[in-house]
């Protein structure tokens, strides 16, 4: 009788190297999907200069904004990256008792360098133009004459309706509301909208 042969074991050797980079393949798989599943959104990665190990970690993008006038404690602040002035407030400590918050739109988003001045109830902050936001927009709800006037479109006529239609109804709960004024149609409209805040 004739002996059968047994397994051949270059195909054994095979398969376990086949079965151990199948494996490697699944983990690194799975290692991948953790990893973009716990870093934050927005997050840059960077090495660790300097790092033999080359370590790498999830940092989120950061900016620095100066924030002065009537908050408990002024000072330089990290805030993240797309943070809002009402974030910058809090960072400081919140309003003082004399801080004029209408004087500061709480809503807009801050970038990164930024200098804020809270101003206290009637004041008007260091080097700021009366009628114009911090971002260099008109504010249609305090802007005199000469700061209406300096809009595209808006000659004295305009800047005059304005005033009128503001003293007429009040504030301006909204950009829109300049489709109320008379003289200020879509097209003027649409060049103003980025030029104007309330």
């Amino acid at each position: 009788m004739s002996a059968t042969p047994g397994p051949d074991p270059r195909r054994a050797r095979v398969r376990r190297v086949a079965g151990v980079a199948l494996t490697l393949g699944l983990v690194g798989i799975g290692i991948a999907v953790f990893v973009t599943a716990v870093t934050p959104r927005g997050a840059t990665t960077v090495i660790a200069p300097g790092d033999p190990t080359e370590t790498w970690a999830a940092v989120p993008p950061v900016i620095y904004v100066h924030i002065l006038g009537q908050v408990a404690r002024p000072g330089l602040y990290e805030l993240p990256d797309g943070a809002r002035a009402v974030d910058a407030v809090a960072a400081a400590g919140g309003f003082t008792e004399v801080a004029d918050a209408a004087g500061l739109n709480l809503a807009r988003l801050v970038s990164d360098g930024e200098q804020i001045v809270v101003p206290a109830v009637g004041e008007t902050p260091p080097g700021a133009v009366p009628g114009l936001a911090g971002d260099g927009r008109v504010n249609l709800n305090t802007a005199d004459l000469a700061a209406l006037d300096t809009l595209p479109g808006v000659g004295p006529a305009t800047a005059a309706k304005i005033v009128a239609w503001r003293e007429q109804h009040g504030r301006f709960a909204s950009v829109e509301d300049l489709l109320d004024v008379s003289g200020i149609g879509e097209a003027k409209f649409e060049g103003l909208r980025d030029l104007v805040t309330v």
